[in-house]
This record gives C-alpha cells, structure tokens and sequence, in this order.
C-alpha cells in the first residue's frame, strides 16, 4: 500500500479516537469534537500524505459535514484582510523576477563587494534582505532571485559539485544563503508566509501585532545575526577561495549588459519603497495593511509591469489563500466555542508559581530543536505556536515577550535541516555539501542564532520595554 495512504489512514484514526475521549470538564462537547479535527488536520499537516492545501480542504468539507460549522461561517475564512495581504504580496513580488529587478540588485551588491568570498556571501544576504519585506515567499526569494545568483559565481569559479570542486566557494554560499535566509524570515511580518498566520493566532487571543512592532523587536539580534553569520561560516567552515577580485568586474559587466533600469523595474522599484514605508507608517497613518497592498498590486497591473497571467499563474499565493482561511477559521471557531479559554486556563493552573524566565528559556528551546521532526514552517506554527506562547504567559511571561519570541522562533529553526523550510530543498538539492555536513552545520550555526537571539536580543527587548 501506498505510504502516503497509509499517512492519511493514521490521521483519520487520530482523529475518530480523539472524536470518541469524552469532553474533559469545562468543555463543550461540540468543541471537543472541532479540536479532534483540528488536531487530526495538524498531523496531517507534519506528515504530509497530501498537500498542505488539500488537508485543509479535507479539513473544512469534514466540518462542515459533521455540522461543527456551518458551510457560510466556513467560508468567511476566505474574506480576512490579512490573508489577501499576505496574497497580494506574493503577487507583487513576482515584479521582481519577471522585471530583472531582483537580479539587478543582486550584481549591484555583488559589484560592490565582490572583492572576497566573505564580500560575495554578504552581497547575497543583503539581497535577501533588501526584499524580504515584500516578498513573503521564501521559495520564491531563494528560488528566483538569490540561488541563480549563487550559481552563477559558483561556475564563473569552476565551482560545481559535478567536477568535485563544491569547497572552492559553492559549499561556502550556499550555507551563507540558507543560514541568513532564516533570519531576514524572522525580521518582519510580511518576509514568510506563516508568519501572518502567528498574526492572526494572535489576534484570537486578544492581543495585536503591527508590522512595525515585529520589525522594531527584530531589527537588532536580526542585523547582528546576518553580520556575525557569514563570518563565522568564513572561520569556521572557509571556502578554499579567498580572494575574488574578479566577480566585481564580472558583475558589473553583468549589469552592463542588463543596460539601464527599464520602466517596470522602476515602477517595481517605486511599488516596493511604497509598500514598505505604508507598511511601516500604516499603525501612525490609520492605513489599512490589506488596502496598502491591494493599491500596490493595481499599480503594477495598470501599468503592465504584471499581467493578469502572472496573477493567476502564482501558484503559491492561491495555496497560501486556502490554506490559511481555512486553518484561521478552525482556529477561530474553536476560541468562540471555549476551548482555547478553556486550554489557557487549564494550562495556567498546571504551572501556577513556576518562575517565567526559566519556564521560556526551555520552551523556547524545546519549540525550536523540536523541527528537526517538521518538514514545514506552517505545521509547526499550527501545531504549537498557541499552546508554547499559553503555557508562557500563564506562568507569568509578559505576553507581548512571548507572542514575539516564539514567532521569531518560527522562522530561525528553519535553519537546521535540509527539509525543514521551502528553501532548505532547493539548497540542498543543489548538491553543494553533504546531508551529513548539511546537519553538523545547522547544529552548529543554531547555537550561534540562539546566544545572539537570547543574549543580545533579551538585551534590545529590555530597552525597548518588551518586559
């Protein structure tokens, strides 16, 4: 029998069982039986038999039929403001590859640093950086813009796993690349597709977080992380190429040949500094995020820096719409049904005089080496992020504390595997190291991201008033 069969097999048992436990005190026993598939919904998310989209599509159709939702509450999901944000997002960001513009900025930084190994690494992760903030797809970052870049001066150095000559500088990038990759996800709200999701977890427990408030929060460990990162990488893991004078001139003749910035890619340009400063000002200015983007991804289809081809071929941004409203109605209805009040207070009673700060420092670390079990970003968020950040503030932790640490932890434990995030596959596929080294590595580096996180950045929170 077919392996992913079995998979769903085992998810429908999970949740029959968990459907047939009577209701503990205090809980509804319609409430019980949503949490039975929503939990059942989860797993099948870790385990993956089917798509993430198509479980949730499971998901929504088995509610309905067991009269837990009723079919028009189910498909309210679909008009929150912040799934179409995080849509027209993916949308926009398409401008950057279809323009050039991403490859552009890339032989820019390259132009400029490109003197060294170590200046390469830091023209690559400052390219991701740059347009993190508008482009919530990870695989698209990695995919379409940063991993043709590496290629391309791996093989201008003859450097290719085929020819067995991977350490010259490829093996080096390459984990310059995805070690960083997981960082600039962790510095703001719109740079990976789940983290939307935690917003609106978050929201159903009572408490907001702006765009300006994840970046404020991240801004220092974050900037510090992608400084140190392909240092430590230099030292400790060096590529056998030091020195490359070359890639500057190559670059620019790159960029020579590119010729001037055409019209689309300064209208991108234009829609990127738009969306950004309205994304930062919106909280101050009283502007709708959603509406912010939604003016952003009509000024490029006026203007025909995007078609409506492109929309619609965005294959990612519709999985992410039905994913997400489905999961966020799930969620919803199960807060309005008492259970999560009733979690939250069950939980408070288990670890009623537990000190805070000890009681987060190993959640936090059990949260992030627990994905080295998860192949996906989202199934972890879906899974835990709201039972971690309970437990956290029912022994004492200040919320808002909480609710961004374990969000910030999303993202930085995509950094350990090479399965644990949509670019970790496209990395690793490349062939450039080893899976053993791939994980030494990630080991590794992951002691690194949690001395600065937890060090440095307990610092930053303490002064900016988190606690």
């Amino acid at each position: 029998m077919n392996i992913n069969i079995l998979k769903f097999l085992l998810v429908i048992l999970v949740g029959i069982i968990l459907w047939f436990i009577p209701a503990p005190d205090g809980v509804d026993v319609k409430a019980w039986h949503l949490a039975s598939v929503f939990i059942a919904t989860v797993l099948g998310l870790i385990l993956s038999p089917f798509p993430l989209g198509a479980m949730a599509i499971f998901s929504m159709t088995t509610v309905i039929a067991l009269d837990l939702i009723r079919i028009k509450s189910a498909l309210k999901g679909f008009g929150d403001t912040t799934i179409w944000m995080i849509a027209c997002a993916f949308f926009i960001s398409r401008g950057f590859i279809k323009t050039g513009f991403g490859r552009r900025v890339g032989y820019l930084f390259i132009s400029k640093l490109g003197n060294s190994s170590l200046g390469l690494s830091y023209g690559l992760v400052m390219t991701d950086l740059i347009f993190a903030p508008a482009m919530p797809s990870t695989s698209a970052r990695c995919g379409g813009i940063i991993t043709p870049l590496f290629l391309s001066i791996s093989n201008a150095y003859d450097s290719t796993p085929e020819k067995g000559t991977q350490n010259k500088i490829g093996a080096f990038l390459v984990q310059c690349i995805f070690q960083c990759n997981a960082i600039t996800c962790a510095m703001f709200l719109t740079s990976m597709a789940g983290n939307p999701m935690i917003a609106k977890f978050v929201e159903n427990m009572g408490y907001t977080i702006s765009w300006t408030d994840w970046a404020k929060a991240a801004i220092v460990p974050g900037l510090l992380s992608l400084l140190l990162i392909p240092y430590i990488l230099y030292k400790f893991f060096p590529p056998e190429l030091k020195y490359t004078p070359e890639m500057k001139a190559i670059a620019k003749e790159k960029l020579k040949e590119m010729g001037k910035m055409t019209t689309n890619e300064w209208i991108v340009l234009g829609v990127f500094s738009y969306l950004v400063i309205f994304w930062v000002l919106g909280s101050f200015l009283k502007i709708d995020a959603t509406f912010t983007a939604f003016v952003g991804l009509c000024i490029l289809l006026l203007t025909r820096a995007l078609d409506w081809n492109d929309v619609i071929s965005e294959k990612e941004a519709w999985h992410t719409i039905i994913w997400f409203a489905i999961l966020m109605t799930l969620a919803s209805q199960l807060n309005t049904l008492g259970f999560i009040p009733w979690f939250g207070n069950y939980v408070a009673a288990s670890v009623k005089g537990m000190n805070w700060m000890p009681m987060l420092l190993i959640l936090l670390l059990v949260y992030f080496y627990v994905h080295y079990l998860m192949a996906s970003a989202i199934a972890h968020i879906s899974a835990m992020y709201v039972i971690f950040v309970s437990i956290s503030i029912a022994a004492g932790a200040p919320p808002m504390l909480a609710i961004l640490l374990f969000a910030f932890f999303s993202n930085l434990n995509m950094s350990i595997t090479h399965y644990s995030s949509g670019p970790a596959p496209i990395l690793f596929g490349c062939g450039y190291i080893p899976l053993a080294k791939w994980w030494k590595i990630g080991f590794f580096m992951s002691l690194v991201i949690l001395l600065i996180w937890l060090i440095i950045g307990t610092a930053w929170w303490k002064a900016i008033g988190l606690f």
